[in-house]
């Protein structure tokens, strides 16, 4: 009896005796029925093709233009240029000429776009100092490990932005041309609020300037230019605070991706209402170099809508699943009305 009041040996495995514990709770189990299942068929493909169809018009309403520089036009020199590494510090301009037969509309945004570039290796998306970033004095002079072999120079200072993300940043730079005249772009707030606010931070420079703060450090080894010289034009977008090196430091999920580099700034004629049609030209400071990893470079020109750029992946996948469901649903409904009277009366 001890044993049993104890709960020793089996009885001690034994759930208490409680209508959760034992499954006694009370449960509804729906009885499936043609009546009950073949409208919910129909109802799911009519959904999903008022979606497909409805994201469809979406995308159609937006704007793209892609333009692959690698070797067009006069880049083509400086694509071989690249080639040899001894040459890699020497400035390179190309130009590509275009023409734009529809006008852009509204916002337009101008994208750089990589191929075969793969950010989300996990070596290299690690190869970096967040503690570095967000502006702790400490990590600025002494680099996370993570980020070796890029945290010292062959001196011995300590590298800052450290690892192989910052090193690889692309450096091309662009001046859109229209008629002879430079269309403006806006080159900050491109970045993300919550990174260029929270997340990327200089270090505490009062009375110091970023000059001063960066004192004793050395860039990258593929960088041409300081950190704290990333932006000359605009001395608020240096650091670890500037737009392009936060949105190159946000890695790619896929290898052919593309990044932010402006919006189209719509306060001067004739830019106002967006691009108009016409002839343009792209001078390009060629500097980043993609025969090592076989890839291509390009830059899109696009407007947005709520849906965001011209993707159809989406649009086209809810349309194919509702072909699939009504697909379904009309052969249930066709073995329904052939062998459901005729099972029911066979039951009887």
């Amino acid at each position: 009896m001890g044993k049993v009041k104890g709960r020793s040996g089996p009885l001690a495995q034994r759930p208490d005796n409680s209508a959760f514990k034992q499954q006694r709770l009370p449960a509804w189990s729906p009885m499936l029925t043609a009546n009950t299942v073949l409208p919910f068929f129909y109802l799911v493909a009519l959904l999903c093709m008022f979606l497909g169809v409805w994201l469809l018009l979406t995308v159609q309403g937006t704007q793209e233009l892609k333009l692959d520089y690698t070797e067009a036009g006069t880049c083509k020199g400086c694509f071989d240029m690249r080639k040899n590494a001894s040459k890699a510090a020497e400035p390179c301009e190309c130009r590509l000429d275009f023409e734009i037969k529809k006008a852009f509309k509204g916002d337009v945004f101008f994208y750089y776009g990589l191929q075969n570039f793969h950010q989300n290796l996990r070596r290299y998306m690690d190869s970096r100092d967040d503690g570095q970033m967000v502006g702790r004095k400490n990590k600025l002079m002494n680099p996370s490990t993570y980020c070796i072999p890029f945290n010292t120079d062959q001196a011995g200072r300590p590298i800052a932005p450290c690892g192989a993300v910052a090193n690889s940043i692309f450096n091309d730079s662009f001046t859109l041309h229209y008629r002879g005249q430079v269309v403006p772009l806006l080159r900050t707030g491109i970045a993300w609020y919550t990174d260029k606010n929270i997340k990327y931070r200089n270090p505490s420079n009062s009375n110091m300037t970023l000059a001063q703060v960066f004192n004793g450090t050395a860039p990258p080894p593929y960088w041409h230019k300081p950190v704290y010289q990333l932006d000359p034009l605009s001395p608020n977008n240096n650091g670890f605070i500037n737009d392009d090196l936060i949105v190159w430091m946000r890695e790619a999920a896929f290898p052919n991706f593309k990044k932010l580099y402006g919006v189209l700034r719509r306060a001067a004629t004739p830019f106002t209402k967006g691009l108009p049609a016409g002839n343009y030209s792209l001078n390009v400071s060629y500097n980043f170099p993609v025969q090592y990893f076989r890839g291509r470079k390009e830059v899109v020109l696009t407007t947005l809508t709520w849906f965001g750029g011209q993707n159809h992946f989406l649009p086209v996948a809810y349309l194919v699943t509702s072909c699939l469901i009504l697909l379904a649903a009309v052969v249930l409904t066709v073995v329904w009305f052939k062998f459901g009277k005729t099972g029911r009366k066979m039951q009887d």
